[in-house]
């Protein structure tokens, strides 16, 4: 047999790495490649200017930092009124008692302040208790910044939660919300998949029928309609009622993005896990839920994202959160007529706080990809 001759065919050539092009290479490519690609660069650019300029001329350039009260503001109408803000600054974020009583400002900022402190050690890869510290922060965090804020544990003037508001309340409604919804959120994604009738047509049940009501009505009826149903004598506190409207609507939320995680995992998964002798819950919690957890960060994150804007639907039941609390304090008598400068700074606190949330998510993925990557 004559010997087969072998054949490479040439690949096409492929364009050099970015760091080979240059900033400069890569605009004339991807920017100016085209005709079309140039008319639309160039138009994006000039809707950029007009949209752009006129904001930082108003926002920093023609703006007014420094002053004692409303007459600096007055004599330069050009630019933003920060020396609003900053006069403000106590009772936008942290509400009326703390706006009034500054030197008590040190209880919420302690709180926060720990809270970052005891954060810190989960982004250290040596550090070896990871899952005590964690579950100290979703269980016994909120004792202690509880503790703090209220007063009345420590022996510190009361701060009662009708004066809460702000941006501290806006933390604290979104934390609830957030770390009671996760594992009811669970429960309720595993009870929707059950085989026993009884426990998935409750959890159904439940999942369609807060996915199903909006937001602004869980919260009305747990204003109104809930203290109906205790004795007389029972008096739900405002802002636990909302805690309970809120976390009970983002739990149904929550169900279904883990609900999705856990559809996507193959049956061999599970055929794997009762071949090695594990019974339901060892196959879910060493098995199935870590792979639909990884799977569903994105959906879950997106929905806490949510929840966390949605905190401003609070104000149908009196409560003053960041956004509610910029537009009282921009029309008290001193300060009349700076609404614009009070949404400007809610929505970059509220900004700040979306974006780290979302990178913090996808810092997790791809953390998880890489360990998972053979």
């Amino acid at each position: 047999m004559a010997d087969k001759v072998m054949t490479f065919e040439k690949l096409p050539d492929r364009p050099p790495p970015m760091s080979q092009v240059g900033i400069v290479g890569w605009v004339r490519e991807n920017l100016f490649g085209s005709k079309t690609n140039t008319i639309l660069t160039l138009v994006s650019l000039y809707v950029l200017y007009i949209l752009v300029v006129p904001l930082v001329d108003w926002a920093v350039i023609n703006a007014n930092w420094v002053g004692e009260d409303k007459s600096v503001c007055d004599a330069n109408k050009a630019g933003a009124c920060w020396v609003f803000i900053a006069a403000r600054f106590n009772q936008i974020m942290f509400g009326l008692y703390y706006g009034a009583n500054p030197d008590q400002i040190w209880r919420p900022t302690l709180a926060f302040a720990l809270l970052i402190v005891l954060a810190i050690p989960l982004f250290i890869e040596s550090f070896k208790y990871k899952l005590q510290l964690g579950a100290f922060i979703l269980f016994g965090y909120p004792f202690v910044i509880f503790a703090l804020i209220h007063g009345a544990w420590l022996g510190l003037p009361v701060a009662g939660t009708s004066e809460w508001g702000g941006f501290m309340l806006t933390f604290v409604l979104a934390s609830v919300g957030i770390v009671g919804a996760l594992p009811i959120g669970i429960l309720l994604a595993l009870g929707r998949r059950s085989e026993l009738p009884v426990i998935r047509t409750f959890s159904i049940a439940f999942i369609e029928f807060w996915r199903g009501t909006p937001l602004i009505t869980i919260l009305f009826m747990a204003s109104v309609m809930l203290p109906l149903f205790f004795p007389s004598e029972v008096d739900f506190d405002k802002v636990l009622r909302a805690m309970i409207g809120i976390t009970m609507f983002q739990s149904a939320y929550t169900a279904e993005a883990i609900r999705g995680g856990l559809q996507a995992i193959p049956k061999g998964q599970f055929e794997a896990a009762e071949a090695l002798g594990h019974n339901y819950w060892k196959m879910m919690a060493f098995i199935v839920l870590p792979q639909a957890l990884r799977i569903s960060i994105p959906g879950i994150v997106n929905t806490f994202i949510a929840l966390f804007k949605d905190t401003s639907l609070v104000s149908i039941i009196g409560l003053l959160d960041l956004l509610n609390m910029a537009l009282i304090t921009s029309r008290s008598l001193e300060w009349k007529g700076f609404d614009l400068e009070g949404f400007t700074f809610a929505a970059f606190i509220f900004w700040i706080c979306c974006y780290a949330m979302s990178r913090y998510s996808r810092a997790i993925e791809d953390k998880i990809d890489k360990a998972t990557k053979y």
